[in-house]
Order: structure tokens, then C-alpha cells, then sequence
């Protein structure tokens, strides 16, 4: 039995007020800079770099760009570029070196409204195949872009003739373990949550969670597909396993809540991808933890073999501000640093103990 001692703590280590409407927060992979994008009250595009330095955020770098940034990702860049790519409200793509942050190096009209939502994979060392980045926006439509090709996305799936086009909230890649396999899973307004494969250029699966799916994460990008976290509106999330596909039963889940409103966004930790946080609609942010059943699979009356999931235990849950935490990333080197943005017009430093011993 775990006692209040041993268990992680969940520690605010710095706090910045900011000027502008934080979005999305990305660590600068192998580095102490994180990026921070959002709105300013006009409008306009905020990105800024900081550097931790002696317990405080120092400002390196404050550009302002034409439309506010929704989101962005270093997923698809090689770690010796670590260009951010972001997706901006007016539905533009862009990608962005931050030594010279004024002037991307690729600039695309991606959709013709805001891009909610970015992905990469291949990039930093991680998975196999091309770079690649993934845009999800309100026009109803997800792109799957190569920089290399300068003018046009390599794939766009749209709805089925006669489908409503719905708004696309999360997406993420995953199962990229070989330069011929790649899933790209996609969350919308309504609760529909669709993989697709991008090999054979279908749906593979497909669900409806009946809330908006405010996020999407494989638990790892460059392993075959093993766990998929979905958090949604009204306080629900979801953990499918992914290693096991029923004809009829399709993925087996496991639904939980904890924040009692949105669940904004659910991060694997890197160094354990059976920890996960999730950020809640009323200022919290909670630790989870997946523990594996004996068996992952069984056979079914049907004679197939269907998913058996195991069970999520709380770790912890801290409440850090009254408003929505917006997005968390997690650093890829420090185990158990992470930062997160709020709409409090805030980002933070956290710090979460004793993960090491999980």
C-alpha cells in the first residue's frame, strides 16, 4: 500500500504571467528552452522562447506573427534543426527556426480555417520513414504535409460524400516501427474518433466517444501501436489498447474521469509511457498510472481474439489555477519536469517527484 509519503508530488516550480492567450508549450528538445504560442488580445500571433536559468524564465526570443498561433510540434524536424512547425487561426502552416524566429522557412495555406490542431513523426530520432507533419483544422479536413514538397499536403482525408464535415479537435501519429507503417488517429467536435492507415490509405477503425475529443496521444510513436489516451469533453478520458483489434468489438477500452469538466490534454511521460497526465477545465492536473492485466488478449465466443485492458490507478492530483490548463508537454531528457499553458494567461514550470520508483 502506497502511503502520502511515497507517493509523487506534483510541485509548481515557476510561474510566468504573460501578455497574450497561451495555446500550446513545447520543450526544446535537448535543451532548458521551452516555446510558448497563443493570441494577443488584437489578434496577432505570440510565439516566444525562454530559457530556465537560476529558478526563473528568461526571455530570449518575442515575435509577433500576423494570425494567432493555435499550436505546434518540433515532431517533425530533425534534432539538429529543431524548427517548430504551428498551425495558425487564419489556417495556415508554418515551420519556424528559432535562431531566426521573424521569417519561417515554410509557409503553406493549409486550410481555409483555423488549424486546432499539429502532429510530427520521423522527426527527432524518433519512428522511421520521412518526416512528416499532420494539421487537423475547422474546415473538416486532416493533411498530412512533407516540407519537401513545397505547395500541396502528400495526403488529405476528407469526409465520405454526403457525411457532415466535422471540426477536427486532436490527432496524433503513431505505429511508425517501420518506414512502410504509419497511423494518423483523428478527434472531432462531435466525439468521433477515426484511425486511419496511412499505408493502405483507409479507415481502419473507427468510434464515437459522444464529447468532443479535446486530445489524442499514442503512448509512443515509434513502437507498433501498444495504448491510445483520448480525453474529452465533460470530464471523461479513454484508454484503448491497441495491440489487440476485434472485428466487432473493435479496441478494448477503459473510460475514467477525475477533473469534473474538460479534460483539455493527456501526456505519456517519455522515460514510462504507463504514466500519463491529464489537464483539466478547472485548473488541475492529474497523475495516472496503467497497470497491464496477465493476459492482454482472449478468445471470444466468436472464436477471435479480443483486447483485456488492466486498470488506471490515480497518483496524484493538484490544483495549480482556477482556469483551463490549456496544454502539457513533458521534457524528453529530465524525467518528471514538464511545463504546461493556461488560460489564465500563465505558463508553468512543474515538477512532479518521485517517478523514477513507479
Amino acid at each position: 500500500m502506497t502511503t502520502e509519503m511515497e507517493k509523487p508530488q506534483i510541485l509548481v516550480y515557476i510561474e510566468k504571467s504573460l501578455n497574450y492567450s497561451p495555446f500550446d508549450v513545447k520543450w526544446i528538445p535537448r535543451s532548458a528552452k521551452l516555446v510558448s504560442v497563443g493570441s494577443h488580445p488584437r489578434g496577432t500571433g505570440a510565439l516566444q522562447v525562454y530559457e530556465m536559468n537560476e529558478g526563473e524564465l528568461k526571455i530570449l526570443h518575442d515575435v509577433e506573427r500576423p494570425k494567432a498561433l493555435k499550436c505546434g510540434t518540433f515532431g517533425g524536424s530533425s534534432l539538429e534543426d529543431r524548427h517548430l512547425a504551428v498551425g495558425d487561426f487564419d489556417g495556415k502552416l508554418e515551420v519556424i527556426d528559432l535562431e531566426c524566429p521573424s521569417h519561417p522557412v515554410y509557409s503553406v495555406q493549409a486550410h481555409s480555417q483555423i488549424i486546432n490542431t499539429i502532429d510530427g513523426v520521423a522527426g527527432l530520432n524518433i519512428g522511421k520513414g520521412a518526416p512528416e507533419l499532420a494539421t487537423g483544422s475547422r474546415d473538416g479536413l486532416v493533411k498530412v504535409w512533407d516540407p519537401r514538397q513545397k505547395d500541396r499536403s502528400v495526403i488529405t482525408i476528407e469526409p465520405k460524400e454526403g457525411e457532415q464535415k466535422r471540426d477536427c479537435w486532436s490527432l496524433a501519429f503513431g505505429n511508425s516501427h517501420s518506414n512502410e507503417d504509419r497511423m494518423l488517429c483523428a478527434g472531432f467536435d462531435n466525439g468521433d474518433v477515426k484511425l486511419f492507415d496511412l499505408r493502405t490509405m483507409a479507415i481502419q477503425w473507427e468510434t464515437n466517444v459522444k464529447n468532443g475529443v479535446c486530445s489524442i496521444e499514442f503512448d509512443r510513436k515509434d513502437i507498433q501501436m501498444n495504448k491510445l489516451l483520448a480525453t474529452t469533453l465533460e470530464s471523461r478520458f479513454y484508454v484503448y489498447d491497441m495491440r489487440t483489434f476485434h472485428s466487432k468489438q473493435g479496441y478494448a477500452k477503459l473510460m475514467d474521469k477525475g477533473h469534473k469538466s474538460t479534460v483539455w490534454c493527456g501526456r505519456h511521460l517519455p522515460q514510462n509511457r504507463e504514466i500519463f497526465t491529464t489537464t483539466g477545465g478547472n485548473g488541475s492536473l492529474m497523475l495516472w498510472k496503467y497497470s497491464y492485466p496477465a493476459a492482454r488478449s482472449r478468445e471470444f465466443e466468436d472464436g477471435a481474439e479480443v483486447g483485456v485492458m488492466g486498470e488506471i490507478k490515480p497518483l496524484q492530483n493538484a490544483t495549480i489555477t482556477s482556469q483551463p490548463i490549456t496544454n502539457f508537454d513533458w521534457n524528453l531528457d529530465k524525467v518528471g519536469l514538464g511545463a504546461c499553458s493556461g488560460l489564465d494567461q500563465t505558463i508553468r514550470i512543474i515538477i512532479v517527484t518521485k517517478l523514477n520508483a513507479l
